[in-house]
């Protein structure tokens, strides 16, 4: 019997394959995927997801809300989705206190560390929109 932990086994095989697959997906990073997708307009946002379509229901900015507590309390499995929603949120029309208390009011139901990578992850994407 192997003294390897089957999770630690399970990631080494599917890095194993990736890099007999293709060599540049050894240092793949999903984070280049977010920079491909772009922050949308508002305009498109309420369009999509918004009062457009659904006259008299959630505007974007509210779906956006309850999606980023939707992905807090997964926790770290949708990361890359949270900052992405964070982002288009902004976009929205969120504050940056509205993020927070999301954010924050979902740690009632995913945990204190779910909360607390969501924050950080938050901030990131906050500090990047800065930057643009």
């Amino acid at each position: 019997m192997s003294s390897q932990n089957p999770f630690e086994a399970m990631m080494k095989a599917g890095q194993d394959w990736a890099r007999a697959v293709n060599p540049a997906l050894e240092s793949f990073s999903p984070k280049g995927f977010e920079a491909l997708w772009p922050t949308m307009p508002k305009e498109v946002m309420e369009t999509f997801w918004g009062r457009t379509f659904n006259p008299g229901g959630l505007d974007s900015k509210t779906r956006l809300l309850l999606t980023l507590m939707g992905l807090t309390v997964l926790g770290a499995q949708g990361e890359p989705q949270l900052r992405l929603t964070v982002r288009h949120a902004i976009e929205a029309g969120a504050t940056k206190q509205e993020i927070a208390e999301t954010i924050q009011m979902a740690g009632l139901f995913g945990g204190l560390p779910a909360m607390s990578r969501a924050l950080e992850l938050a901030k990131e994407a906050m500090d990047e929109e800065k930057d643009r």
